[in-house]
């Protein structure tokens, strides 16, 4: 079996796997739909390509999905360089993220954490300081959810252990949210 094959192969067998996180993606719509018919915002983060994916979910949201509507506020709290190396410089980087939610958020608000492991202690720390303010979470985890697992108020978890997969997965079912939220938010 040819490398190519077998990343197909991998790639079906957990999009197949899919079709049992359908209620916790109608879940996660439906929070994330009330928050923004209410006034709130969407925080987003993950590390590495998570990090890359939240910027490109936020940007789904504040500039458009698939039609023309109002911008609704999402911020992806991977994305300034500046702020993220003065809070892991200053304080730690387990700290980067929870930091930006306690600078951003509020009651109403809705997280949303993407990590591929379920190991990402910044990832954790924001998810503890999100509840503490008020907001709602959810996280897109991985490979057995790790430390994470059971942290947030909804769970995605993707079956699976190759990180590529599992990222792939996540970009699929965060675009289905969409999918799914946009019909009901407000157009222009």
């Amino acid at each position: 079996m040819s490398p190519f094959t077998q990343s197909l192969d991998g790639a079906l067998e957990t999009f197949q796997s899919l079709r049992q996180l359908e209620p916790k993606i109608t879940e996660a719509a439906d929070l994330v739909l009330a928050c923004l018919k209410s006034g709130g915002k969407l925080l987003i983060c993950g590390n590495g390509g998570s990090a890359a994916d939240s910027g490109h979910i936020a940007t789904e949201f504040t500039c458009r999905f698939q039609g023309d509507r109002r911008p609704y506020p999402a911020i992806a709290l991977s994305s300034d360089g500046g702020l993220l190396t003065a809070i892991g410089n200053d304080y730690a980087f387990q700290d980067i993220f929870a930091r930006q939610v306690r600078a951003f958020g509020k009651a109403g608000d809705v997280f949303i954490g993407l990590s591929t492991s379920g190991k990402s202690r910044n990832v954790l720390s924001a998810i503890e300081e999100s509840k503490r303010i008020g907001m709602r979470s959810i996280v897109l985890l991985g490979k057995g959810g790790g430390f994470t697992k059971g942290a947030a108020d909804i769970e995605i978890h993707v079956a699976g252990t190759v990180t590529a997969r599992i990222q792939e997965a996540h970009k699929f079912l965060l675009h289905t949210i969409c999918e799914l939220v946009e019909p009901g938010l407000e157009k222009e």
